[in-house]
């Protein structure tokens, strides 16, 4: 990866799309502290967040999601997003204490299913989720950690049309007060909720700006949407 530069605002959803192997996951990866960068800067509320711990970076206030679902299957659904929020808790390998007693944490996962519509599918276990619920999800578990950034990576993967349409509303409504990054090879779902839309290929940025001028772009349309798609 080389070259690539974004910045990410409040409330302006931004989409990263690219060919297989363009390097978006790796983007994903390298702001989230899960890959090291080995130079560059990674700046977070102006501070250098580049090369800290997967762990902190999240305590930060920086949650992401995953290509595949990662949930806990055999614990019910409000237990998962309590387990979620508990990790904000500095006292959190306090194992004897009954999780009952921590209502800003039962609270705030609440709050996380309510949002992301799974408060009725609370006592459910995980497994029995449909796929589409599942994706809502880890969603809520990361709302549930109280988060500013959302990084998610491909989170229409493997849905229907139905799923991915209640999906995309469930993002655009979490992104009025977060910042999002969105990972995606969907294009009519990219350009029906991006703000600002960058396209990378072989791990640099072809364009970034604004989906209509990315769509009119000629660049584009030869490297990823194909010469055949140029009348986008």
């Amino acid at each position: 990866m080389k070259d690539v530069s974004l910045d990410l605002n409040l409330s302006e959803l931004h989409a990263v799309i690219g060919p297989n192997g363009a390097g978006k996951s790796t983007l994903v990866n390298l702001i989230s502290g899960e890959l090291r960068i080995s130079s560059g800067s990674i700046r977070y509320q102006d501070k250098e967040i580049a090369n800290l711990s997967a762990d902190r970076i999240s305590r930060l206030g920086i949650a992401r999601s995953y290509q595949k679902v990662n949930i806990f299957p055999w614990f019910s659904v409000f237990e998962n997003c309590r387990l979620a929020a508990q990790s904000r808790l500095k006292s959190s390998m306090r194992f004897f204490r009954p999780t009952g007693k921590y209502k800003e944490i039962n609270d705030a996962a609440e709050r996380a299913l309510v949002l992301t519509g799974l408060g009725s599918r609370a006592g459910s276990f995980a497994a029995t989720l449909s796929h589409g619920e599942q994706r809502q999800l880890e969603i809520a578990m990361t709302l549930a950690t109280s988060p500013q950034v959302l990084l998610l990576d491909e989170p229409l993967s493997g849905m229907g049309a139905e799923e991915s349409l209640q999906l995309l509303a469930l993002i655009s409504k979490i992104a009025v007060d977060h910042v999002i990054l969105l990972i995606e090879h969907d294009m009519d779902a990219v350009f029906s909720v991006a703000r600002v839309l960058t396209v990378m290929v072989n791990g640099r940025v072809l364009e970034s700006g604004a989906p209509d001028a990315v769509r009119r772009s000629g660049a584009v349309q030869e490297a990823y949407l194909g010469k055949e798609e140029s009348a986008l």
